[in-house]
């Protein structure tokens, strides 16, 4: 294969290591990034040493890890090496396309790049995504600088200019970048699928490139993130519900744990449904701007007809219902905080702080009146024996 002008010649690596090996080894060998994995091609060796070459095809197994970060915490050690990649075959010239080390979002960013002679800059973020990285300072102006720095940038696409994407932009400091490394920092737009028009418009972002959307589709595909923790709580839930309904001073009953349990157990799952589901899927629709309201009016709402169906049994337990499961929904809401392009840090622990003490007195009196009902219930059979 012949040589690019200015650059050396492209070396293929024929045995890449598996994903498990990367992980095993944490090996450097491509300007500060891993050695080669399955989504590599090759490397290209370069003044600043050998870079690795990535593909812009995602196999099975990306787009499979890229599931499990939806639905698992899988996400929390999904990452690649902070270092200097390839795609294609660029030269100094070339945009330098800046990500965060979340393997998601490297992924996403090297499948738009396909049919480009690019670089791909990768901070480490602590394995956290581009825009959470920026508000914690891990996607931010010193790594930046020093990523820059440990590659040898300068010496590789010197003439080609730092584009990092639009979420980023809280965390960097442009002036102080140039200031410090020469490069001119460009904010491209907010999702990767617009880099290709972003490039051919003359690396200009029109207004809605610029644009975070939280579409339908995007509150779909995060509510799963929202469910499964919520529900990993449920069986203890569960064991603590059956346990108090079946506790009595002969022992444990288990009849009377199921049928005194299971109406509760079902506005459980009603609330975890209300705050984790139809929250976020029905967001822009819900009235109250905050989430904690919303929360809690969802899931009044799904849970009253299981209320009404408690009707029969003691008034006490009603009261109880009322009180704890809405505000199950609402905190359970509260966590989609994160998620969202609708709140900021500082709104978020504003309404934190109003929010917990809320949830904290609503479960202790929904506890006291669970007890209370169960102290006049073994009274009463006290009596009748």
């Amino acid at each position: 294969m012949g040589k690019t002008k200015g650059m050396p010649e492209i070396k293929l690596v024929l045995k890449p290591a598996s994903d498990g090996q990367l992980r095993k080894t944490g090996g450097k060998a491509c300007c500060g990034g891993p050695v080669q994995a399955e989504w590599t091609t090759g490397t290209i060796v370069t003044p600043a040493g050998p870079v690795c070459r990535v593909s812009t095809t995602l196999t099975r197994a990306d787009k499979w890890g890229n599931f499990k970060c939806r639905v698992s915490s899988f996400r929390d050690r999904y990452s690649v090496s902070p270092g200097l990649y390839a795609v294609g075959e660029p030269g100094m010239a070339s945009d330098v396309f800046v990500s965060a080390n979340y393997k998601f979002s490297f992924d996403m960013l090297r499948r738009e790049l396909s049919g480009m002679n690019a670089w791909i800059l990768v901070l480490d973020t602590k394995g956290i995504n581009v825009w959470c990285a920026a508000g914690k300072g891990t996607f931010g102006t010193a790594e930046l600088i020093e990523r820059i720095t440990a590659t040898r940038l300068n010496s590789v696409a010197g003439k080609g200019r730092l584009v990092l994407p639009q979420l980023g932009a809280p965390g960097v400091n442009a002036g102080e970048v140039r200031k410090a490394t020469g490069f001119k920092v460009c904010y491209g737009p907010v999702r990767a699928a617009d880099i290709p028009f972003y490039v051919a418009a003359g690396h200009k972002a029109s207004g809605e490139m610029r644009e975070a959307g939280f579409g339908f589709m995007d509150r779909i595909v995060l509510s799963p993130m929202e469910i499964i923790p919520a529900m990993k709580r449920y069986p203890l839930f569960a064991l603590i519900i059956l346990t108090v309904f079946g506790l009595d001073p002969r022992g444990i009953i288990f009849r009377d744990a199921v049928s005194g349990g299971l109406p509760f157990l079902a506005l459980g799952l009603a609330s975890v449904l209300a705050g984790a589901f139809l929250v976020p899927v029905l967001l822009p629709f819900i009235p109250f701007k905050s989430f904690a309201a919303k929360g809690w009016l969802a899931g009044a709402v799904v849970i009253l007809p299981g209320i009404v169906a408690l009707s029969p049994m003691s008034r006490t337990l009603i009261l109880a219902a009322c009180i704890f499961f809405p505000m199950a929904s609402s905190y359970i809401a509260l966590q989609f905080t994160g998620s969202t392009t609708f709140t900021c840090i500082s709104g978020v622990k504003k309404e934190l702080k109003a929010a917990l003490p809320v949830y904290i007195t609503s479960a202790a009196v929904s506890v006291v009146l669970l007890l209370a009902y169960k102290l006049m219930e073994w009274r009463v059979f006290l009596f009748l024996k």
